[in-house]
């Protein structure tokens, strides 16, 4: 059996359910009986067949609804393997920090053109970093501070997820100087991220090697999937073209607000809401969140 999961971004009522179960109906679906999690807010429609057509049915069903749909065994994760900039938090931080070096349009450009795949993950890195050159240690901590702001849902999914067993683990193409403290008041178990050279109080220009690249996003999702996790079980979020094979390797793969080459790998993805969205994926309503 299968469930979708429709969560509004504002409200819904039951004539939105009620047209969900008719285009499943209509794609052969097979839907069963729907229920409320947060009554005119999310609801789960229970169906027999055929996942692949219920997405694409369920596609712009109701206004600013966001559709995950999966199958019922297994909703419920015990991993959590997310990215960072624009999915925990509302900022690409290299963007932010580069406009204390007043280069911030340039350094946007070649993020944006490396997240959308555009370019090669590990060479718009060190171009954009190689940018940075000379800036001043304490503008990172000052970055950190002034700009970095929690995305809406995150700090209630960690905390909730850890709360009922899962591993949350954040993984970044970024920088830990930034992941280190994220990750601490979001709630995660760890953070991965690479590593700024600085020397004199000044940044040399270059990271460590090797980099958190695509790659080492995925390793480490089949590093926990060795020690014992079920891959069915996991549950990887992110937003760019570095986030795809971990997203791809995940029992349930979500892009959130992502690029187009992101969505198009995704088996799941929100358009609309906030990342609360992935407990209402999880079956787990409001009420039992931990906040």
């Amino acid at each position: 059996m299968f469930v979708a999961t429709l969560v509004a971004s504002g409200s819904m009522g039951q004539g939105d359910i009620d047209d969900a179960v008719e285009r499943l109906r209509n794609a052969g679906c097979q839907p069963g009986e729907a229920a409320w999690l947060d009554v005119d807010k999310a609801a789960d429609i229970f169906f027999d067949v055929d996942p692949v057509a219920a997405r694409a049915a369920l596609t712009d069903v109701g206004d600013k609804l966001d559709v995950i749909v999966q199958p019922l065994e297994g909703r419920e994760k015990k991993l959590l393997i997310a990215d960072m900039d624009s999915t925990m938090i509302t900022v690409e931080c290299i963007d932010e920090l580069a406009d204390y070096a007043g280069i911030k349009p340039q350094i946007a450009e070649i993020t944006e053109r490396a997240m959308r795949g555009e370019l090669d993950f590990a060479g718009a890195l060190h171009e954009r970093v190689a940018l940075l050159k000379g800036l001043a240690d304490s503008a990172i901590d000052q970055c950190r501070e002034e700009r970095v702001v929690i995305m809406g849902g995150a700090k209630a999914l960690v905390r909730t997820m850890k709360a009922r067993g899962a591993t949350t683990l954040l993984v970044s193409g970024g920088f830990t100087r930034f992941t280190g403290p994220v990750a601490e008041e979001i709630g995660f178990d760890a953070n991965v991220a690479n590593v700024l050279e600085i020397s004199d109080g000044t940044m040399l220009g270059t990271v460590t090697t090797p980099i958190v690249d695509a790659a080492r996003k995925r390793a480490e999702l089949e590093a926990a999937i060795a020690g014992g996790i079920d891959r069915a079980l996991t549950l990887a979020v992110g937003d760019g073209a570095n986030d795809i094979p971990m997203i791809e390797g995940a029992g349930l793969g979500v892009a959130y607000h992502a690029k187009p080459k992101t969505r198009a790998a995704a088996a799941a993805e929100i358009v609309h809401g906030d990342l609360s969205v992935l407990l209402y994926a999880q079956g787990i309503a409001s009420a039992d969140w931990v906040n």
